[in-house]
């Protein structure tokens, strides 16, 4: 890996940060096998009240072992992994339940790490375990932030984590999207014609790059590579925040040829790129575990962060890690077939979704739906612009800025006939990354493009069917107003 100073991305806040003291003891006394403590302030672990912890799962295997474990017959394969106060375990629980350092426990760390080399060959970073995706995306945002930093988003993205940084002072500059996601050509845009006027330049990109979060689009490979071209050019950091990169879906109907999009992380050669991922949409969203993969600076900062705050990742979910990936439990391979699994059951639930809207939504000629790749969702664009009460009006001089249509308007009034017709749905206004509308291009308001709902494909058939149904009747009804 080149090596390049990245030194002045961190906060502030982070370099005034010190490894906690008592920390830097443990890991000293840890480089030593058997050592004897009078240090540590540990409950003695045999009055820890857990001597067993066990987890019956899902067995992967079958061509298909998703599908299988749907069934829930009392012929569905199972196994059972788990371990022991004292061993043989890859964690025994007396040492699981201990106080550790920010990292995690080393048998866990060794586990991700294995997984993370066997789908993104990163050059040459490290693993930081989480608890969960939120911890790890508001860390890095701390870890970069100063007040009155700019960093560029995704100008639909995931609001609760957009939100979570604008009390460090961030301000936050969306990229235009497609149908395809990030336009990497906006991005340039904004940074080649940076008003330093407004501040500093934007050195963050957050973004989702698979099955994003609302819109359900995938990057490209071209559009990958040339993102990772311009974060070098203008010396950015990429905050990869991946959690549906797992259901990616399969290219085919007979689903075994899942060809997943190579990560920012894989493309990075100057450590400039942080990996978020997540067991939430792969386990279950209770797990809270997941990891950073970083370079190795970075880590070291992102464990002093742990270490004052959230302390360490949670024990069961570690034990359950290292026993999921160890020799008794599925192992990567298995690990591989599972989520596969995944990718075709989420393909079969889009593909239902989709064939229900085309006859449902679609039929009304008010609404299309974007068929995602990946993901949990599909973003929905509806057709504002052919109801009756639709305006679109430039308002004062030329150049001026702000919205020139009353799409807002009307998209609230939609969703609030959805829900006089019992349903719910995710309006795209809910999603929207602010600005300073001071800068923003004029006749390009985002308030003229927030006529997209975020519906998913996650619930059951009849869910489905039901909600679509709703949908269609809202629309005509709507529209006929």
């Amino acid at each position: 890996m080149t090596t390049v100073d990245l030194s002045h991305h961190i906060s502030a806040e982070a370099r005034l940060r010190k490894p906690t003291a008592m920390k830097e003891i443990w890991r000293l006394a840890s480089r030593k096998p058997n050592m004897v403590s009078l240090a540590n302030g540990d409950p003695p672990n045999i009055l820890y009240p857990i001597k067993r912890v066990t987890f019956e799962i899902a067995s992967p295997t079958g061509d298909d072992p998703v599908a299988a474990w749907k069934e829930e017959s009392s012929s569905t394969p199972t196994q059972v992994i788990g371990a022991t106060r004292d061993g043989p375990s890859v964690l025994p629980v007396k040492k699981a339940m201990q106080y550790t350092n920010g990292a995690g426990h080393v048998e866990t760390q060794k586990a991700i790490t294995e997984l993370v080399h066997a789908y993104h060959h990163p050059p040459n970073h490290v693993i930081t375990l989480t608890l969960g995706n939120g911890d790890a995306v508001t860390k890095c945002f701390r870890l970069f932030g100063n007040p009155g930093d700019h960093f560029l988003a995704d100008e639909f993205t995931f609001s609760a984590l957009v939100q979570a940084a604008i009390p460090q002072g961030i301000k936050w500059v969306p990229v235009r999207m497609d149908d395809g996601g990030l336009v990497p050509e906006q991005m340039e845009k904004i940074l080649v014609n940076w008003d330093a006027a407004r501040g500093p330049k934007p050195h963050v990109l957050y973004t989702i790059p698979c099955g994003q979060n609302p819109t359900g689009s995938t990057l490209s490979v071209e559009r990958r590579r040339k993102i990772y071209e311009l974060a070098q050019r203008f010396d950015l950091i990429i905050v990869e925040d991946d959690p549906y990169y797992f259901l990616q879906f399969p290219s085919s109907s007979s689903g075994t040829d899942t060809t997943y999009a190579p990560s920012f992380v894989s493309m990075d050669v100057d450590g400039r790129v942080v990996r978020v991922d997540s067991f939430s949409k792969v386990v279950a969203p209770g797990m809270r575990l997941g990891w950073i993969t970083s370079n190795a600076q970075f880590h070291e900062q992102l464990v002093a962060l742990t270490d004052s705050s959230s302390q360490h990742p949670h024990a069961f979910g570690q034990i359950f890690l290292s026993e999921l990936f160890g020799p008794e439990g599925w192992q990567p391979p298995g690990f591989d077939k599972w989520v596969r699994g995944l990718g075709m059951e989420y393909k079969r639930r889009c593909d239902f979704f989709l064939d229900l809207f085309t006859k449902e939504v679609a039929s009304t000629g008010l609404a299309e739906a974007i068929p995602p790749e990946a993901g949990m969702f599909v973003w929905t664009r509806i057709h504002i612009d052919k109801h009756p009460r639709y305006r679109n009006e430039v308002a004062g001089s030329e150049g001026a800025r702000g919205p020139r249509t009353n799409c807002k308007k009307l998209m609230e009034e939609l969703f609030d006939t959805c829900l006089d017709e019992g349903l719910v749905v995710m309006p795209a206004s809910i999603f929207k990354v602010g600005s300073d509308p001071q800068y923003s291009e004029p006749g390009d308001s985002i308030e003229d493009r927030l006529n997209y709902f975020r519906l998913t494909y996650c619930g059951t058939e009849e869910t489905m069917k039901t909600g679509l149904s709703t949908l269609g009747r809202a629309l005509r009804s709507f529209f006929a107003s």
